[in-house]
């Protein structure tokens, strides 16, 4: 593949104990050419308290500059607390303290971006499967609290959640709540919805399965991003996708013409430079 295309994985994981740099190698010899380092929480570093989430947030930094001086790669990083854990720290310290680490996280996240370390809240949202109503109010508390910061910010928010058929909506909603422009709340693990119809504003990141991208580039838009969600688990080497999937299917597409080269720009280029270059 002509080295002048683009190709970018929007969801992507770096683990201690897993391969990390070589992943991004192997990732960069595809033909990989950007990616959005997502942080997920590292065993290393067990969150037990508010202030332990920067703790977490710089290893994935670290990673991100191991990568960065044995690649050519660019690393766009998004860091925030994982939605889930709300689960686990209510069981402990009860759902209100639980509520504040998380909203703690949120905020030393945000703490981060304004120095430049990072350039998106994320993953952030809430349990994609059904969950006691006050969990899930208390994770939109914390949802809402990060969206409000992304406002501050002007940077976009990654959001892991369901897929219901009223999931952009109201993921749409509540960025209108907190004053956030849609365009900046992407969808990760998004469905290929792709038009305004379904979208409702926001942004879909898409797993780079054939049938996904298909379903979605039938649509007649290219109003979205690609992603592997690689989660970088030595146990698992290719979950959730492998890792060299974006490139290989970029290269499809390259070599038989099926998109245009002008959507190619604007699903590995122009959309990530526009949502995480500001």
């Amino acid at each position: 593949m002509s080295e002048q295309v683009p190709v970018y994985d929007n969801h992507l994981h770096m683990s201690p104990s897993g391969r990390n740099v070589e992943a991004l190698k192997e990732f960069q010899a595809a033909g990989g050419t950007g990616l959005t380092l997502v942080t997920l929480p590292h065993k290393e570093v067990p969150i037990t308290c508010g202030e332990d989430f920067a703790r977490s947030y710089e290893v994935t930094y670290s990673l991100a500059a191991k990568a960065r001086e044995q690649t050519d790669l660019e690393i766009n990083i998004a860091v925030g607390p994982y939605p889930i854990l709300l689960i686990s720290l209510a069981e402990v310290y009860g759902l209100e303290k639980a509520e504040e680490i998380m909203v703690k996280g949120m905020e030393d996240a945000a703490r981060d971006i304004a120095e430049g370390r990072a350039c998106a809240i994320g993953e952030i949202g809430r349990p994609h499967f059904p969950v006691d109503k006050e969990i899930w109010d208390a994770s939109n508390r914390v949802l809402l609290r990060g969206f409000e910061l992304a406002r501050e910010l002007d940077v976009p928010v990654i959001i892991h959640c369901e897929n219901e058929d009223d999931t952009d909506r109201s993921l749409a909603e509540l960025a209108d709540k907190a004053g956030l422009d849609r365009g900046l709340v992407i969808k990760h693990s998004s469905p290929p919805w792709v038009t305004p119809e379904e979208t409702h504003g926001v942004m879909p990141s898409i797993p780079a399965s054939k049938s996904n991208l298909k379903e979605a580039l039938s649509k007649g838009t290219d109003r979205f991003m690609i992603e592997t969600d690689y989660i970088d688990d030595p146990e698992k080497p290719t979950a959730i996708m492998a890792v060299t999937t974006v490139p290989k299917k970029v290269a499809s597409w390259v070599a038989n013409g099926q998109v245009p080269m002008e959507s190619i720009y604007r699903i590995c280029k122009d959309i990530p430079d526009s949502l995480y270059h500001r």
